[in-house]
C-alpha cells in the first residue's frame, strides 16, 4: 500500500475518512500496527510515563525520542511516523532546528510540538527549513505543572475562545497537522470544522477528523492509570491484533469514541 503523506491526510478529511493513530515505541509494535492499517504512528513522550514509570513527560530527552523513532522507522513501512519534541527542546528556534532534525534523521517524517501562539514563529522556520509539523493544543501535558495537573482545557468561553484562535494562528504558520487532548466535544468540533488541516482528537470527542491513544492505554497494559478517554480493546477481544483492528474500525465507524469517553 501507497505511504501515508500529509497530502493522504488532507484527502482523508476531504472525504470525511477518518484518521488512526496510535503511539509506538519499537519496531515490532509498529510492525503490527502497520500491517493493520493505523495510518499514524507517533513517538510520544508518553514514553516517559508508560515505558520510564515516571508520573509526567517532563523528564523525556531528545536522545530518548530518537532512539525509539529509529526503532519504530524500521518495523513500519506505510504509517505517516511522527515524534514528539520533549519538554524544553524547543524553548529557542536554533534549538528547535538542531533538535528536530536529530529527529528527521531518527526517521520521522513529522515533528509534533505543544502551544500556541508562542510558537508561531519558530513553526514557520521549521517548515521553511522542510520539517513538517504537527501542532498540539488543549492539555498540552508538558505544561501540567502550570495547569496543576491534567485537566481538560476549553470549558470556558474564554478558553475556547483561546484554543480556536490559536489553532487558526498555527495553521496559518505551517502547521499540516493539529492533536486536541481533552477539549470539550462542542471546541473540537468547531475547531475540526474551522481548519483546512486534519485534526487529531484524544478525548476531545468524535467530531474530529481522526483519534489518536497511547497504545498501552488501548491495550489496557499502563503502569499508571487508565484515562477517561480511552478504551481497553484488548479487554475486549482477549488478542492484540484483534485489538488493533477493532480500534481502527470503530474510530472509522465513529463508534469511538462515545460520550463515555468525551468531556462536554
Amino acid at each position: 500500500m501507497k505511504k501515508v503523506s500529509t497530502s493522504t491526510l488532507l484527502k482523508m478529511k476531504a472525504e470525511s475518512e477518518k484518521i488512526v493513530a496510535i503511539t509506538a515505541y519499537d519496531a515490532s509494535f509498529a510492525k503490527l500496527f502497520d500491517e493493520q492499517g493505523v495510518d499514524v504512528i507517533l513517538i510520544g513522550d508518553s514514553l516517559g510515563m508508560v515505558l520510564k514509570g515516571d508520573d509526567d513527560t517532563t523528564t523525556v530527552t531528545v536522545d530518548e525520542i530518537a532512539y525509539h523513532t529509529r526503532s519504530v522507522s524500521k518495523g513500519a513501512s506505510r504509517c505517516m511516523i511522527i515524534a514528539d519534541m520533549p519538554f524544553m527542546s524547543y524553548a529557542s528556534p536554533l534549538q528547535t532546528y538542531e533538535n528536530a532534525a536529530q529527529l528527521m534523521a531518527a526517521g520521522a517524517t513529522m515533528v509534533k510540538m505543544e502551544g500556541g501562539k508562542w510558537l508561531l514563529d519558530t513553526i514557520q522556520g521549521l517548515v521553511e527549513r522542510g520539517v513538517p509539523v504537527c501542532g498540539h493544543l488543549g492539555l498540552t501535558p508538558q505544561s501540567v505543572h502550570v495547569f496543576g495537573g491534567f485537566k481538560v482545557q476549553g470549558r470556558s468561553e474564554e478558553q475556547a475562545t483561546r484554543l480556536l484562535n490559536d489553532a487558526k494562528a498555527l495553521e496559518q504558520a505551517g502547521i499540516q497537522l493539529l492533536v486536541l487532548e481533552c477539549v470539550p466535544v462542542e471546541i473540537a468540533e468547531t475547531i475540526s470544522q474551522s481548519l483546512t488541516i486534519p485534526v487529531i482528537g484524544i478525548g476531545a470527542g468524535a467530531g474530529t477528523d481522526g483519534q489518536i491513544l497511547v497504545m498501552h492505554d488501548m491495550l489496557g497494559i499502563s503502569a499508571n492509570y487508565m484515562p477517561k478517554f480511552s478504551k481497553n480493546y484488548l479487554e475486549q477481544t482477549g488478542d492484540i491484533r484483534k485489538a488493533v483492528s477493532l480500534y481502527i474500525d470503530e474510530v472509522q465507524s465513529g463508534l469511538f469514541p462515545s460520550e463515555a469517553h468525551s468531556f462536554k
